[in-house]
């Protein structure tokens, strides 16, 4: 069963250290640190993807700035409480950590592959240029009962495919992580600039649930 469940989001990142580990959390004993990855994408551009790891993976107190790593793990969403309310942060869980010399142009440096349930109606709409998109946001279960919410975006015909999408419907989506900045309003005078994390999709269709 967990096997089954660990199937079900399935992250590979590869890319530059930018920054040294900060402490994250623990759970049994087990600490957990950050680290932010800059991932390239095709065109000039690039992503800044955070990445958990375990202290049982890697030593978090060495600092790996500049060096390259490829990461196998998940997406794993959680709701942080702050402002009167909760917000969700992202980040690639690391289950496997492994540091190359190089990046071959060939090498997949960013896919994901999702397999959960829509959570929430899709907002389709278009751009002032006319470009379809929907947003979805995915329930992906994890075991022992708790679930990752991952919020993904679709363009041109994926994006009218999913703005038919019912809520509790399964649904598989491969794509791409992707960082992006926007300016978040706090009061009428205080702007803050932030980084949402959602999934690119590249692919999807609608699964039957097996139950």
């Amino acid at each position: 069963m967990t096997d089954k469940v660990i199937e079900n989001n399935q992250v590979t990142v590869m890319g530059e250290i930018i920054s040294e580990f900060t402490y994250s959390h623990e759970i049994f004993g087990e600490g957990f640190y950050m680290v932010n990855v800059r991932v390239q994408r095709l065109s000039e551009s690039y992503d800044i993807i955070p990445v958990m790891v375990s202290e049982r993976l890697l030593d978090t107190s060495a600092n790996y700035i500049g060096m390259l790593i490829c990461v196998n793990g998940q997406f794993r969403s959680y709701n942080r409480h702050e402002e009167r309310k909760n917000r969700l942060v992202l980040s690639v869980f690391a289950r496997e950590i492994e540091f190359v010399d190089e990046m071959e142009e060939s090498s997949k440096t960013n896919q994901i592959y999702l397999d959960g349930f829509i959570c929430k109606e899709p907002i389709y709409r278009k751009t002032p240029l006319g470009r379809e998109i929907a947003d979805l946001l995915l329930a992906v279960n994890r075991p022992y009962g708790k679930s990752d919410y991952i919020p993904c975006i679709c363009w041109g015909r994926n994006a009218r495919y999913a703005s038919n999408f019912k809520v509790g419907e399964r649904c598989a989506i491969w794509g791409r992580i992707q960082s992006r900045e926007y300016m978040k309003k706090l009061d009428d005078e205080t702007v803050e600039k932030r980084v949402a994390f959602e999934v690119s999709v590249s692919k999807l269709e609608l699964l039957q649930d097996e139950e």
